[in-house]
């Protein structure tokens, strides 16, 4: 089994000084999309999913439309949830950032003041695609270790998604514990590409890492994150 994670490609966070909730793509983001379209062009996948916000449903289209898979929306997917400051100035998102970076390390699970809690985020998404994988036979053993039992080994899927997501992702599959920090911990740029594919081990799975964040599609004036 192989789970792609693909970042959506860069949003167009502010417009005239003012925050953007939702984001659209801007003119660069739509020609990521499009380079990443072609990368992804010969590839066959069982299912694509793609999460239900604006930015990385119109990342999704031209890669859906080069794979001929129609648009398969799933709401677990969707980014930690941001205070509802559409409209306000810009540096009210670049204060509430910085205030949680200076936090101590224990706080910083509580996340954006308004916003979604990190842990919150954390847990939505390690249940969200613990569940996703045992609709499809894929569940974790009563081991110390990171090891899965799959039903079928030769699947591929593609998660279209978002850096916060697809690290938690990366997190719950490689076993590792969950932090505050998923978005630092792994560093995804705006339509990079990372890999996770099973590996026997004995008569079961674990995950190995194949690719992080790769870009190589992009030319390096359109490499964002």
């Amino acid at each position: 089994m192989e789970i792609v994670l693909v970042r959506h490609a860069e949003p167009e966070w502010i417009r005239e000084g003012l925050n953007v909730v939702n984001p659209p793509l801007t003119d660069r983001g739509h020609r990521q999309a499009e380079r990443l379209a072609e990368a992804l062009a010969g590839e066959e996948f069982d299912e694509v999913l793609v999460s239900p916000l604006t930015r990385t449903r119109q990342t999704a289209a031209p890669v859906l439309e080069a794979l001929g898979h129609a648009e398969n929306i799933d709401p677990w997917l969707e980014e930690i949830r941001d205070p509802g400051w559409h409209g306000t100035p810009a540096e009210k998102a670049e204060q509430a950032y910085r205030e949680m970076r200076e936090r101590p390390v224990d706080h910083r699970w509580a996340g954006i003041e308004d916003g979604e809690p990190v842990r919150d985020f954390v847990d939505r998404i390690r249940l969200g695609i613990t569940l996703f994988l045992s609709e499809r036979g894929v569940e974790r053993a009563e081991h110390d270790l990171p090891i899965w039992k799959i039903s079928e080994p030769g699947a591929r899927i593609l998660l279209i998604a978002h850096a916060g997501t697809n690290s938690v992702c990366i997190s719950h599959l490689l076993g590792l514990e969950p932090t505050p920090w998923e978005w630092d911990r792994f560093v995804l740029g705006h339509t990079s590409i990372s890999r996770l594919e099973a590996i026997s081990v004995h008569d079961s799975h674990t995950f190995s890492l194949t690719k992080l964040s790769d870009t190589e599609h992009l030319d390096a004036d359109h490499r964002t994150r």
